[in-house]
Protein backbone atom coordinates (compact mmCIF):
# COMPACT_ATOMS: atom_id res chain seq x y z
CA UNK A 1 0.00 0.00 0.00
CA UNK A 2 1.27 3.59 -1.14
CA UNK A 3 1.69 6.07 1.24
CA UNK A 4 0.99 10.03 1.09
CA UNK A 5 4.06 11.84 0.88
CA UNK A 6 3.20 15.29 0.90
CA UNK A 7 5.39 18.27 -0.61
CA UNK A 8 6.76 19.93 2.67
CA UNK A 9 8.37 16.28 3.01
CA UNK A 10 10.48 16.54 -0.42
CA UNK A 11 11.23 20.42 0.35
CA UNK A 12 12.29 19.26 3.79
CA UNK A 13 14.65 16.29 2.20
CA UNK A 14 15.69 18.97 -0.31
CA UNK A 15 16.69 21.60 2.64
CA UNK A 16 18.45 19.09 4.10
CA UNK A 17 20.72 17.46 0.72
CA UNK A 18 21.70 21.16 0.33
CA UNK A 19 22.99 21.70 3.59
CA UNK A 20 24.89 18.49 3.64
CA UNK A 21 26.34 19.41 0.18
CA UNK A 22 27.69 22.45 1.51
CA UNK A 23 29.36 20.85 4.43
CA UNK A 24 30.96 18.26 1.96
CA UNK A 25 32.32 21.26 -0.53
CA UNK A 26 33.25 23.02 2.72
CA UNK A 27 35.08 19.72 4.30
CA UNK A 28 37.38 19.24 1.03
CA UNK A 29 38.19 23.43 1.11
CA UNK A 30 39.01 23.10 4.89
CA UNK A 31 41.27 20.31 3.93
CA UNK A 32 43.67 22.59 2.23
CA UNK A 33 42.66 25.53 4.20
CA UNK A 34 42.53 24.37 7.76
CA UNK A 35 43.49 27.86 9.05
CA UNK A 36 40.66 30.10 7.17
CA UNK A 37 38.24 30.78 9.94
CA UNK A 38 35.60 31.60 8.02
CA UNK A 39 35.29 28.69 6.32
CA UNK A 40 35.82 27.25 9.89
CA UNK A 41 32.77 29.09 11.00
CA UNK A 42 30.70 28.77 8.14
CA UNK A 43 31.16 24.55 8.67
CA UNK A 44 30.28 25.06 12.32
CA UNK A 45 27.02 26.97 11.27
CA UNK A 46 25.89 24.38 8.30
CA UNK A 47 26.50 21.63 10.76
CA UNK A 48 23.85 23.07 13.42
CA UNK A 49 21.42 24.02 10.30
CA UNK A 50 21.65 20.29 8.86
CA UNK A 51 20.70 18.71 12.55
CA UNK A 52 18.24 21.18 12.88
CA UNK A 53 16.85 20.36 9.78
CA UNK A 54 17.22 16.58 10.18
CA UNK A 55 15.55 17.20 14.14
CA UNK A 56 12.42 18.15 12.82
CA UNK A 57 12.31 16.32 9.53
CA UNK A 58 12.57 13.29 12.17
CA UNK A 59 10.33 14.50 14.32
CA UNK A 60 7.31 14.61 11.49
CA UNK A 61 8.59 11.85 9.34
CA UNK A 62 10.38 9.59 11.25
CA UNK A 63 14.44 8.51 11.63
CA UNK A 64 15.88 9.30 8.04
CA UNK A 65 19.07 6.32 8.88
CA UNK A 66 18.53 3.15 11.00
CA UNK A 67 21.25 4.39 13.21
CA UNK A 68 22.95 6.97 14.57
CA UNK A 69 20.96 10.21 13.61
CA UNK A 70 18.09 10.38 16.19
CA UNK A 71 18.46 11.32 19.35
CA UNK A 72 15.32 10.04 20.39
CA UNK A 73 15.28 7.73 23.54
CA UNK A 74 12.13 5.93 23.10
CA UNK A 75 11.40 2.45 23.00
CA UNK A 76 9.50 2.83 20.06
CA UNK A 77 11.21 1.41 16.47
CA UNK A 78 9.93 3.67 14.16
CA UNK A 79 12.05 2.70 10.99
CA UNK A 80 9.02 1.35 9.17
CA UNK A 81 7.07 4.29 9.20
CA UNK A 82 8.58 6.58 6.76
CA UNK A 83 8.32 5.89 3.40
CA UNK A 84 10.36 3.08 1.26
CA UNK A 85 13.01 4.20 -0.91
CA UNK A 86 10.27 3.18 -3.77
CA UNK A 87 7.73 5.52 -2.43
CA UNK A 88 9.75 8.66 -2.48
Amino acid sequence: MAKHIDDEYYQSLEQIQAADFVLVELTLYLDTHPDDQSALQQFNQYSDYSRQLKKVFEEKYGPLLQFGVSNDPGPRWDWGRAPWPWQV
